[in-house]
């Protein structure tokens, strides 16, 4: 009889734990604030051989998350992040050429695009360069990769 009551008082224990546990955690994470004091900024960039990204064939493609901190797979996280901050996510300002660099006329499409939020606010940029020697003379960091 004595093992029975202590069989019974255990059960009891262990079903009102396991019962209370969901309650405590669920309590928890109904209090808890939001995740972070930053808009996100996370933006996934490819270049993709062709005038159009969407029928392209992607060549490269990288990841970028810059609060935080820099983050991503990008060569240079913090030097990209630095310069979408600089031209306050503009990337028309970005994918200026640089007059100086010279360059065949060859007609070989390149599109470099950025897809993802900056600063909170969602972000769907493309654009087509001439070939591949005029992509790598911009000045930039951000579609150095």
């Amino acid at each position: 009889m004595r093992y029975i009551v202590r069989g019974l008082a255990l059960a009891t224990t262990t079903v009102l734990a396991l019962v209370a546990a969901p309650a405590v955690s669920s309590a928890g994470a109904a209090q808890s604030g939001p995740q972070s004091l930053y808009a996100p900024s996370a933006l996934v960039l490819t270049v993709t051989a062709g005038d159009d990204a969407t029928t392209g064939t992607v060549l490269r493609a990288v990841t970028l998350g810059c609060t935080p901190k820099a983050t991503g797979t990008h060569p240079d996280p913090r030097a990209a992040c630095a310069e979408l901050r600089a031209a306050d996510g503009g990337f028309d300002a970005i994918t200026t050429r640089d007059s100086g660099a010279l360059c065949t006329k060859q007609w070989d499409p390149v599109t470099v695009t950025a897809d993802g939020v900056w600063n909170g606010k969602r972000v769907s940029y493309a654009h087509t360069y001439g070939n591949s020697c005029v992509q790598a003379s911009t000045s930039g960091t951000v579609f150095n990769f």
